[in-house]
């Protein structure tokens, strides 16, 4: 697979940031230090880039909002770290988190510099300091990986994207397949190291070339970086306390139907510059979730969705799913963002892999980290709400419900089973079990059900939902 243009840090910056903006901050290297060869290589690595290092830095603006942007220049020796360049990028990313605004960085390295050893090496870890002082800061930190990327910067500076994605064909990889043949004896397996196999495994976000980087940081500043807009959508009278509601066998057939409303629903209607972002960040994805930077009736905020439409027999919600979850959990916090999350599951996976990949442990820990988190939380229960797969993501400071939604412990036919030894009681067991969005109204485990008029299509549903859930938002 070949590789998308092979762009200098220049015509970088000349085409992700507005046209004029860009004001670099970077000071004159000083190479008097280093050895007669190796000062002669840095100038003629200087002529042949036309930068005076390996790096470039400074403030621009992406539709007019500002970002400290880094950029690799491939063309000075790789795109190698030495130390100069380490004490650039830190020295950039903390005046960026004293001036309060994201960071963007744009990698293609073959990693630390050699001619510079051990020292070069370690100031790798000055970066990530100061990297980790932006996050605290609540700042975003974007991350886009060119062709290549190796090595030191790949274990560094170019994993802690908030958001992090790579370009068309590109090499990335921790150790560059050179070395791996030379020091084993055997090539490196094709295709492992590269931006499609990374993106699929849930590495990293997505494959988005140069070409593309703007579109892409737009969308993502529109969600981490500016304000909430108005409502547009109308909100529907919620049901009163005591409402008698529908017979709950007929809620959950209605939930399990294909043209019900799902998390996809939600976002097409009612949201809008949605970015999705893929898989756990440490190499596992479930597509049976969706997390992603989005804008509900005009509100920023992060959200985490079952997607009833992937969950099936073969494919149920297992594990990865849930660390997904407690990603974009993270990923609010970091950000100082209100977080979303959808209920829609027929229930966890039920399997010995399942297990050995701690299920239990994560429905315990989403949990956990739900009732902790500091930013403002809302979930709903779209459809159904079985079992502790559905209790991962319930228990946000404010819970919602549509009317036709329902939360039991079990399948109402595996609750049959365990009371009667058959399945032929599954309605009875859930009208008993209480398992409506109205009794959990009156029991007050949810603070609102929206209601399903007759002729409620998806679409309109959706938009009610999204409407309830940022009027919910805007108060907190």
């Amino acid at each position: 697979m070949g590789t998308s243009r092979r762009w200098t840090a220049r015509e970088l910056i000349d085409l992700v940031l507005d046209d004029d903006s860009f004001e670099s901050w970077d000071e004159p290297v000083d190479i008097g230090g280093h050895p007669a060869d190796y000062q002669a290589e840095l100038r003629a690595a200087a002529e042949k880039a036309g930068t005076d290092e390996s790096v470039l830095t400074g403030r621009g603006r992406v539709n007019e909002r500002p970002v400290a942007f880094i950029v690799n220049e491939f063309g000075f020796l790789a795109g190698s770290i030495g130390i100069a360049a380490a004490t650039r990028i830190a020295s950039a990313v903390r005046r960026a988190t004293a001036e309060g605004i994201p960071v963007v960085a744009s990698a293609a390295s073959g990693g630390t510099r050699m001619q510079e050893g051990t020292r070069a090496f370690v100031h790798m870890i000055e970066i990530s300091r100061a990297l980790m002082e932006h996050r605290a800061a609540g700042l975003p930190y974007i991350v886009h990986l060119r062709h290549p990327t190796t090595g030191g910067v790949y274990a560094s500076w170019g994993s802690l994207g908030h958001v992090t994605v790579a370009e068309t064909g590109a090499l990335v990889g921790f150790l560059g397949p050179k070395v791996y043949e030379a020091l084993n004896g055997e090539p490196f397996p094709a295709g492992v190291q590269t931006a499609e196999n990374l993106a699929a495994k849930g590495v990293i976000d997505a494959v988005v070339d140069a070409e593309d980087l703007r579109w892409l940081l737009d969308q993502a500043l529109a969600v981490t970086v500016d304000p909430a807009g108005p409502a547009t959508l109308e909100r529907r009278e919620p049901l009163a306390a005591g409402a008698p509601g529908p017979e709950a066998w007929d809620s959950i057939t209605r939930t399990r139907t294909d043209g019900r409303a799902g998390v996809r629903d939600l976002l097409k209607y009612g949201a809008e510059g949605t970015l999705r972002l893929r898989g756990t960040d440490e190499g596992e994805r479930d597509e049976t979730v969706i997390v992603a930077l989005t804008r509900l009736d005009g509100i920023p905020c992060v959200l985490v969705g079952q997607d009833r439409t992937r969950q099936t027999p073969a494919t149920p919600m297992g594990p990865g799913a849930l660390r997904e979850a407690r990603r974009a959990m993270r990923l609010a916090e970091d950000l100082r963002l209100p977080l979303v999350t959808v209920v829609d599951t027929p229930g966890a996976e039920l399997s010995p892999a399942a297990e050995e990949g701690a299920i239990a442990g994560e429905i315990a820990r989403c949990i956990a980290t739900l009732v902790t988190m500091t930013v403002p939380t809302v979930s709903v229960i779209l459809g159904q709400g079985c079992g502790g797969g559905a209790l991962a993501l319930l228990p946000a400071q404010t819970v919602l419900a549509t009317e036709h939604a329902w939360l039991s412990p079990l399948p109402p036919e595996g609750a049959s089973v365990i009371r009667y030894g058959d399945v032929d009681h599954a309605a009875e067991m859930a009208a008993a079990q209480g398992v409506r969005a109205v009794d959990l109204l009156a029991g007050g485990e949810v603070h609102a059900v929206v209601p399903e008029p007759d002729g409620d299509t998806p679409a309109d549903l959706a938009r009610a939902v999204a409407a309830e859930m940022a009027h919910h938002l805007r108060d907190r």
